[in-house]
C-alpha cells in the first residue's frame, strides 16, 4: 500500500493537507455558488429594463443553473480520472470572460448565452466533492463533504454583495464586472493554496464500467430524486424568493434580497451540520426527517391570500388569511436548515454506497438536483402567469416532497423490515 493510500485511509488529523484541500476548495466553491446565483438579484432590474414576464425572468435566472448542471457528470467523470485541481482550475477560468461580458449585453437573448458560459461555475460542485472526499476516511466523509457543501452559502452572499455593489454604483453592471475579477483571484487563490495526490484517480477502464453501471442503478435515480427537492429546491427558491418579496410583499430590492438571505444562508451554511447527523445517525433517518419538515412547511406555505365570508345567524362574518412576512421569513429559515441537512445526508448515501467513481454518481445526482434548480423558476413564472397565485411556487414543491417520502417509505421498509427482524432474532438468542 502506497504512503498515499495510507493517508487516504487513516484519520484525516495525520495528514494536514486534507484540511488544506478542504478549506481552498470550500473557499472557491462558495464564491463559484455566489455567481451560479449572480442573476437572482440582477434579474430584477433587467425584468424592468427587458420589460420581462414572470416567465422570462425565470428563464434568465435559471438558464446559468441549466449548463452548471449538464456539465456536472462529464466534469464528475473527468474529475475522477485526471484529478480535482486541474479541473476546477480550468473550470473557473473559463467563466472568467463571459462574466465581465455580461456588463456590456442588451438583448434577453445575450443574457441567455453568457448565462450558459457563466453557468460552468455551478458544475464545480461534482468537482469539488469527489475531489474533497478521496482526502478523508469513509467515516468522515459526511463531515468533509458537508463542510465543502457549505459553499451553497454563495447563495447568501450574493444577497449581500450585489444590492449594495448596485446601490453604490447606480447601475448593475458594476456586479459582473467585480464578479470576474474576484472569479480570477480566487482561481489563482486556489491553485497556490491546493494539492493533488494522483493516488485519487480512478483508471480509466474501471471509471467507464462504473459509470454505465451507475446509469442502470435504481440507487441513482432514487437519491436523484431526493436531491431534487433539497437541492433543486434549495437553488430553485435561492434564485425566486428576491423577486417573490418584491412583487408579494412590495419591498425594495435591498430589503428583499437580506430577507430571501434568511433562507439561503443557512441553507449553505449548516451543510456540515447535515453531514455530521449523517454520520452519527444515519443517512436514511436524516433525510426521513427533513422530508417531513419541509414537507409541512410547504402544505402552510401553500395556501394562497384569501378573503372568504361566512353566514352566520348573526350575519355575514368576513375572513382574510395570509401569511405575513414575518412568518413567510421564519418558515423559510426553517425550510433553508432542513434543506442544508438534507443535501449533505443525501451524498452520505451516495459515499456508502459508491467508492471508486464517487465524481460519476455525484455527476449523476448533481444533474438532477440542479436540472430541478432550472426548471423551477421558469415553472414557478408560469405558474404565477397563469393563475395570478404567488403561493404556486409552494404548491409545487410541496408535491415534490409528497413523492420522495413516498418513495423513501417503499425503497426502506424491506430495509427497515430486515433489521427488525435482526434484533428480534438477536433478543431471542440472547434469552
Amino acid at each position: 500500500m502506497t504512503a498515499a493510500r495510507k493517508t487516504q485511509t487513516s484519520s484525516f488529523e495525520q495528514d494536514p493537507r486534507a484540511w488544506r484541500v478542504l478549506g481552498s476548495s470550500t473557499f472557491a466553491f462558495t464564491i463559484c455558488f455566489a455567481i451560479w446565483m449572480m442573476f437572482a438579484i440582477l434579474g430584477i432590474p433587467l425584468k424592468e429594463q427587458l420589460n420581462l414576464t414572470d416567465t422570462q425572468f425565470g428563464m434568465i435566472a435559471a438558464t446559468p443553473v441549466l449548463s452548471g448542471s449538464l456539465a456536472r457528470v462529464p466534469l464528475g467523470i473527468c474529475t475522477d480520472r485526471v484529478g480535482g485541481r486541474i479541473v476546477f482550475l480550468v473550470t473557473m477560468l473559463a467563466t472568467v470572460v463571459p462574466l465581465w461580458l455580461i456588463s456590456h449585453a442588451t438583448e434577453f437573448w445575450q443574457f441567455i448565452v453568457l448565462g450558459l458560459m457563466v453557468g460552468l461555475a455551478g458544475a464545480c460542485f461534482s468537482i469539488g466533492t469527489p475531489y474533497v472526499a478521496r482526502w478523508f476516511p469513509k467515516s468522515r466523509q459526511g463531515f468533509a463533504m458537508g463542510i465543502f457543501g457549505a459553499g451553497n452559502s454563495g447563495a447568501a452572499l450574493t444577497k449581500f454583495v450585489a444590492p449594495v455593489l448596485i446601490l453604490t454604483a447606480g447601475t448593475w453592471t458594476i456586479v459582473p464586472k467585480v464578479y470576474s475579477i474576484v472569479m480570477l483571484v480566487t482561481a489563482l487563490a486556489f491553485w497556490l493554496t491546493s494539492v493533488s495526490d494522483p493516488a485519487h484517480r480512478t483508471p480509466k477502464t474501471r471509471s467507464n464500467a462504473s459509470s454505465r453501471h451507475t446509469l442502470m442503478d435504481v440507487r441513482a435515480w432514487r437519491y436523484s430524486q431526493y436531491y431534487s427537492v433539497v437541492f433543486g429546491g434549495y437553488v430553485g427558491l435561492s434564485l425566486w424568493m428576491p423577486h417573490y418579496y418584491v412583487n408579494h410583499y412590495g419591498f425594495a430590492i435591498e430589503q428583499a434580497a437580506l430577507l430571501a438571505a434568511c433562507f439561503s444562508l443557512p441553507g449553505g451554511l449548516l451543510r456540515a451540520i447535515g453531514g455530521w447527523l449523517s454520520d452519527r445517525y444515519g443517512a436514511y433517518r436524516t433525510t426521513w426527517i427533513v422530508m417531513w419538515i419541509v414537507f409541512v412547511c410547504f402544505f402552510v406555505l401553500s395556501y394562497p391570500e384569501s378573503d372568504f365570508t361566512v353566514r352566520s345567524a348573526n350575519g355575514p362574518i368576513g375572513f382574510h388569511i395570509a401569511i405575513p412576512p414575518t412568518l413567510f421569513t421564519a418558515l423559510m429559515f426553517v425550510v433553508g436548515i432542513a434543506m442544508a441537512i438534507g443535501k449533505a445526508s443525501v451524498f452520505k448515501f451516495i459515499s456508502n454506497d459508491y467508492t471508486d467513481n464517487i465524481g460519476a454518481i455525484s455527476g449523476v445526482v448533481g444533474l438532477a438536483g440542479g436540472l430541478a434548480g432550472f426548471a423551477l423558476p421558469i415553472l414557478f413564472g408560469a405558474l404565477v402567469d397563469l393563475t395570478g397565485v404567488h403561493s404556486t411556487c409552494f404548491m409545487l414543491l410541496f408535491g415534490a416532497t409528497a413523492v420522495s417520502l413516498i418513495w423513501m417509505h417503499f425503497s426502506f421498509r424491506p430495509v427497515g423490515a430486515a433489521e427488525a427482524r435482526d434484533k428480534s432474532a438477536a433478543r431471542n438468542a440472547a434469552v
